[in-house]
């Protein structure tokens, strides 16, 4: 549906849709205008809480994204969605006070939630406005204070400027569009609407699709205010539903995008950053867990311990990133010819270490034998080349150290082996005679 066309152009079925959207939202207000609804304050008085609550719930996690991201269209988003909430809250006391008080005036009901909508829309659009020209800044905090400010002096003016807010009954009941006022806030939320579409071209996460569809329904929603009439009619009750569900829309949006985000932190907390496998960190929590399981099963598992030959001559003869390519391809080898149930971690420098639950020194050096035939056959250059050291944990109690140190020292004692068999083919060429 976000693919261009051949001649550059996006398809204008997206468009289409919108528009037939916002058509229907219009026109189900439209005919709901000669639905006769009796006025419930305190149907109202609910709405206006349950979309505060979300509101604010939506504004903690917007913060908490924040912090993890520096997203700062997260930050501005959760101060709107905070107001607005402030306001909604504020304004359903009055409709509990009315039912407790039927001589209690509620003018100020639309009052209120007419000014929560200005600010969530006006916060709405600064918060792209701030990313899209000033996209980087080391003053974040000065610059979202002025924003908040520029908004809350917005809103004052452009309330001023009506001189009176939203009655409570619209003076031309019969008229196409009875309440006007409550096309302003629509306004400005449809090109937040536009705006944000843009948006999802670069980022297109749960977040900013919900946000999306939320700025949507609020468009819907004024579309469904301009309908109404008087206070709490069957238009005013759609656009209160509407609104109420363009928070849980983008309150779902966030805490599954809140999900992923402490989901990758996760991974990266137990992962190497450079080669993506597990780092020392998690190999231990996983050796731990073999010996548990060892000690009840009495089912032994192996423990490789690999060490890159030549690492520094790597580095100093063609450079650190062909370095650190050739760590990433032992790590790539280890990844891909070891079991689901193994665990292949970096140990540290140019040291790895592989985890083979339920296995035997059989099957651990068939293991060692097929990673050092992968890696003499890379015909990727430098050519790699690794020493493998084995240990085998059967559950005898001993400690994780034991068992590395183990390990490490059958490693070396195979550096050594290979070391010596080297010095002897040098000794042996130079006694043959040549030919």
């Amino acid at each position: 549906m976000g693919e261009k066309t051949m001649n550059g152009r996006r398809p204008t079925k997206p468009l289409l849709w919108h528009v037939l959207g916002f058509a229907l939202a219009f026109l189900a207000a439209y005919s709901l205008r000669r639905v006769h609804l009796e006025p419930d304050h305190v149907l109202q008085g609910y709405l206006q809480v349950i979309g505060a609550l979300l509101a604010f719930v939506f504004s903690a996690l917007t913060f908490v994204r924040f912090q993890g991201t520096q997203d700062r269209v997260s930050l501005i988003l959760g101060a709107g969605f905070l107001l607005s909430g402030a306001v909604l809250s504020a304004s359903s006391v009055l409709f509990f006070q009315f039912q407790q008080d039927p001589t209690v005036s509620v003018t100020w009901a639309p009052v209120a939630w007419w000014l929560s909508r200005m600010v969530l829309a006006l916060l709405l659009l600064v918060a792209l406005l701030v990313e899209r020209f000033i996209p980087r800044s080391r003053h974040t905090k000065a610059e979202i204070t002025g924003a908040l400010l520029s908004v809350i002096a917005l809103t004052y003016l452009i309330t001023a400027a009506l001189r009176r807010l939203p009655p409570e009954a619209s003076r031309h009941p019969f008229a196409v569009v009875p309440n006007p006022q409550q096309l302003l806030p629509g306004l400005i939320f449809l090109a937040a609407v536009i705006w944000y579409r843009r948006r999802l071209q670069s980022e297109d996460s749960a977040f900013d699709r919900t946000v999306y569809a939320a700025a949507w329904l609020n468009f819907a929603a004024q579309l469904a205010a301009c309908q109404s009439i008087k206070l709490l009619d069957a238009p005013f009750v759609l656009a209160q539903i509407l609104t109420v569900s363009s928070y849980a829309l983008a309150l779902g949006g966030a805490l599954l995008d809140n999900a992923r985000l402490f989901e990758q932190v996760r991974h990266l907390a137990v992962s190497d950053p450079l080669t993506g496998l597990a780092n020392y960190r998690r190999l231990l929590d996983v050796l731990e867990n073999e010996t548990e399981r060892t000690n009840r099963t009495s089912r032994p598992f192996a423990v490789l311990l690999l060490d890159l030959d030549g690492l520094k001559k790597i580095n100093d003869r063609h450079g650190h990133l062909v370095g650190s390519r050739a760590l990433c391809r032992v790590a790539a080898v280890l990844r891909i010819h070891c079991r689901a149930i193994d665990t292949a971690a970096r140990y540290g420098g140019d040291e790895f270490a592989l985890v083979l639950p339920e296995s035997e020194d059989a099957e651990a050096q068939r293991v060692a034998n097929r990673i050092r035939q992968v890696l003499a056959e890379d015909e990727e250059k430098p050519q790699l080349s690794a020493s493998i050291g084995v240990s085998i944990y059967r559950g005898e109690g001993e400690r994780i150290e034991k068992l590395l140190a183990d390990a490490d020292q059958d490693l070396y004692a195979e550096k050594a082996r290979r070391v010596n068999r080297g010095i002897a083919a040098f000794h042996y060429r130079r006694r043959t005679p040549k030919a």
